[in-house]
């Protein structure tokens, strides 16, 4: 085959991923991958980016289309609370933790000591993140993200992604070639570009910023991030809790805020039953399985977590994590038998039933966030039922039998 006929057969391939890739807009709003690239250099070019490092990026480009099947894809069935915290706090993951912050006591007390982040949690992040370093991508940054940006799904995030990422590799924290998630996060950590651009740290004074293979670098820099996101070393993340009976749910919301000390008044226990510290610390309580399963008071690093990882089932994988490596026990609460997850399918058709029914849930896009939480509290406190938020597959066959009167 000769040489020219390979160019054409690369060049082919490439539009039609390009037209694929952005078959969900109308053809006339878009332009062919190679110019959009061209595009793409020259407002790198006024953003100060050098052409050497374009050269060396832009230059070998390619669309990825498995990014994007990635990108797309929806699981079959959405994670129950027990499943999703017995494969992040797994008994080796807790293991590994309690050797990594021995081995690294001294790093760890001195970032406590600048940043305020106690080393039990830093160590817990870098589990939950990348297993402590194991797993910190198999794709090529920018080939990722020039593929999201030329994706029409967020094109503006992940272009601002692109620029932050050509910028960091000009000012050669990085290399060219380095590798991340399909979505663009990078290092022992999982910083995106924006975020390694704001918060990394060259922790060991060697003029790069390595989150991969420094560990003064990773430990200072995830602990800039959440010291500048409100953590406080004075407290922990929150506590399991046992509720009194016939406690009202509605309170049972990260919007509510509320003391210890009004939490005691209104019946609320430690575990082991004994009273609540009688302080002013502005607590909230959440049940993330449900009335049926354990519940939480949660304080202000919580809440950073949050900012970290919007999940909140992730943020109390942190917090759980951090006081497993710190060497307290599990969650008294045990994991129900018969707990059975719902389907993304399921879950779309409790929205459209709420919503159908005058509770607006949003988009029946079979994701349970803060709109579809707060349809399923309102639609439970019209019908007497707990009203803890909680989807789940006694709601939804109650919301069928209404439907279906």
């Amino acid at each position: 085959m000769s040489f020219d006929i390979i160019k054409f057969w690369f060049f082919l391939i490439v539009t039609t991923l390009s037209i694929i890739i952005c078959s969900s807009a109308r053809s006339q709003d878009r332009i062919l991958f190679p110019d959009w690239l061209k595009e793409l250099r020259l407002e790198a070019e006024q953003k100060g980016i050098s052409k050497k490092t374009l050269d060396r990026t832009l230059a070998k480009t390619v669309l990825i289309p498995r990014i994007i099947e990635l990108d797309r894809r929806q699981p079959e069935f959405t994670l129950t609370f027990w499943r999703y915290i017995t494969r992040a706090v797994s008994k080796a993951r807790v293991e590994a933790g309690k050797k990594m912050l021995a081995k690294h006591k001294k790093l760890l007390n001195e970032v406590e000591d600048k940043f305020g982040v106690q080393p039990r949690f830093l160590i817990s992040f870098w589990g939950l993140e990348t297993n402590y370093g194991k797993t910190t991508g198999s794709f090529p940054l920018i080939n990722s993200l020039v593929t999201l940006a030329y994706d029409q799904r967020r094109p503006t995030f992940f272009r601002s992604q692109l620029f932050a990422a050509l910028k960091i590799m000009d000012e050669g924290d990085i290399s060219v070639d380095v590798l991340s998630s399909w979505a663009g996060a990078m290092g022992n950590m999982q910083f995106i570009p924006s975020t390694y651009q704001a918060y990394a740290i060259d922790g060991d004074g060697d003029g790069k910023r390595d989150l991969w293979g420094s560990l003064p670098d990773i430990f200072y820099s995830a602990a800039n991030y959440l010291s500048q996101a409100g953590w406080n070393d004075a407290y922990t993340w929150g506590r399991e809790v046992s509720l009194p009976k016939n406690f009202d749910f509605l309170s049972a919301n990260l919007k509510v805020s509320k003391d210890l000390k009004e939490w005691k008044r209104l019946g609320v226990r430690q575990v082991n039953l004994s009273d609540l510290p009688n302080t002013d610390i502005k607590a909230s309580l959440i049940v993330p399985a449900g009335y049926r399963g354990p519940a939480f008071l949660v304080y202000q690093n919580f809440f950073t977590t949050l900012i970290w990882n919007r999940s909140i089932f992730y943020a109390i994988a942190i917090g759980h994590l951090a006081d497993r490596i710190d060497g307290k026990s599990q969650f008294s609460s045990s994991e129900p038998s018969l707990e059975k997850a719902l389907s993304v399918s399921q879950i779309k058709k409790i929205q459209n039933f709420l919503t159908k029914l005058g509770f607006d849930a949003g988009a029946a896009d079979g994701i349970v966030g803060s709109m579809t939480r707060t349809a399923i509290r309102n639609f439970q406190k019209s019908k007497g039922i707990p009203a803890d938020a909680f989807p789940s597959q006694d709601l939804l066959k109650k919301l069928i039998k209404i439907v279906d009167q």
